[in-house]
């Protein structure tokens, strides 16, 4: 048998992890300097505690997971008839009941309304964890990638908006990526929907308009029109997504268009918080960008996208604000707020544009080798002192040429090698060899314990 993966999953090697764990680390350490505590959900989750979440077009990449016991013959004929009622698009309990998880958004509020009457509010959290999407894998989209999430639950303040924007600008420039922070309001569309004949339009215009940077303007327009909107209402939805400009002029033009329906006006006046509040250095990288309308049912207020300036790629990251997301799980009123890292499409930007700094494949520092058995064992007691002493260094398995020792270390990167042979181990020295820059030395075996690598 050919050994395969699932389509749309990777193995990843020293190299990649070790990368990976640069922009985990990276993120993590500004989360907790915001005061974001960790927090970690279940690889699955109920079926029920997922569909309807996310909207007509996420309910379909959902990973359904099977339910186990099916090896009982007496449940074969049922799950014969079960699988064919799925196949027409239904979900059937005693087939599947879990799922993977999507997301990590719904995970936490699902979390937040089991012990809402434990937490101190607002509750910060941070989570970096896998998720799963039947997607149909492409450059930067898989179906098995990492989310890192930074929610604020118990709170309606706009100073969390402020915050999440910072962590943004935050992240990316201490990962050296200069990006395009876009910003919106599903109020702006609340109202849009309402100037194009009321809010039950609202779903229809932001699946289409979601798909702007995909499909273009004329595709979005026959898909308005398939969902049943007039042209007198495309017309003024094609005039909003024309709105250009500085970030100044975009809302002027929106003003005009919008301005005088209350819900648009307080999506206009919570945008403008948050450009006047935040300090230059992060509204230098902010663009407010009515086209975005991010997909999903449960945003209700601001939105966010990410994108990488520089380089082909979706949104590296986005999220917003959802203020009843816990109701769906009967407790209600608990607004929220939050931003996600896509951290497969950060690592393939930084991959694209060289940003990982050279230390970051710091592995093995040291190999020692192996010269036989007494040489080996006094080699073995010096490596353990070093190890003690927080220095990475491993010993070749087998006495080897020397010739196969080196290539080994060579391979893997390591920076010296330390060579004890029969003379050395009579005199108590070593010989360290940088191999980076070809030079030797000898040193007693206590001075190498105290030296400086």
């Amino acid at each position: 048998m050919k050994a395969t993966l699932p389509q749309g999953t990777r193995d990843f090697s020293a190299e990649v992890v070790r990368k990976r764990n640069y922009i985990f680390n990276t993120i993590r350490s500004v989360f907790e300097l915001y005061g974001f505590q960790p927090l970690e959900t279940p690889a699955m989750e109920n079926l029920e505690t997922l569909m309807g979440k996310y909207g007509e077009e996420g309910d379909k990449l959902i990973f359904k997971i099977l339910n186990n016991g099916l090896d009982n013959p007496a449940k074969h004929a049922q799950a014969k008839q079960d699988f064919e009622k799925v196949l027409e698009g239904k979900n059937i309990k005693g087939l599947t009941e879990r799922a993977l998880r999507y997301d990590l958004t719904i995970p936490f509020a699902r979390y937040v309304a089991m012990n809402f009457g434990q937490l101190t509010l607002p509750f910060k959290r941070y989570q970096i964890q896998p998720v799963w999407r039947a997607d149909r894998p492409q450059k930067g989209r898989y179906r098995e990638f990492y989310q890192c999430d930074a929610d604020v639950v118990g709170s309606n303040s706009l100073l969390n908006e402020a915050e999440l924007t910072s962590i943004y600008s935050t992240v990316f420039k201490k990962l050296g990526i200069d990006v395009e922070i876009r910003i919106n309001s599903r109020k702006i569309l609340a109202a849009l929907a309402e100037l194009c004949g009321g809010a039950d339009k609202m779903m229809d215009i932001t699946i289409a308009i979601d798909k702007l940077d995909k499909i273009g303007m004329e595709k979005v327009k026959e898909e308005l029109s398939q969902r049943g909107l007039n042209d007198e209402q495309i017309l003024k939805i094609e005039n909003y997504l024309l709105i250009s400009g500085s970030n100044e002029e975009k809302i002027l033009a929106l003003k005009n268009l919008i301005g005088d329906i209350e819900t648009g006006k307080k999506g206009i006046e919570e945008i403008e918080f948050i450009i006047d509040f935040l300090p230059s250095s992060v509204t230098n990288q902010l663009s407010t960008d009515f086209t975005l309308a991010r997909g999903l049912n449960y945003y209700t207020g601001i939105i966010f996208e990410i994108k990488a300036k520089g380089v082909q790629m979706g949104s590296i990251g986005g999220g917003g604000r959802y203020d009843d997301l816990t109701g769906l799980f009967g407790v209600p009123n608990v607004p929220g707020v939050g931003i996600s890292f896509g951290v497969d499409r950060i690592y393939d930007v930084m991959e694209e544009l060289k940003l990982f700094p050279e230390t970051v494949q710091a592995g093995t520092k040291i190999l020692f080798f192996n010269l036989g058995d007494a040489e080996s064992k006094t080699a073995f007691g010096l490596m353990q002192q070093l190890r003690e002493k927080g220095v990475a260094a491993e010993i070749f398995h087998e006495n080897a040429k020397f010739d196969k020792q080196f290539k080994y270390a060579d391979k893997k990167g390591i920076a010296y090698a330390v060579i004890i042979g029969s003379k050395e181990l009579q005199e108590g020295t070593c010989v360290v060899k940088d191999l980076k820059r070809g030079e030797q030395k000898t040193l007693s075996q206590s001075e190498l314990i105290d030296a400086d690598f």
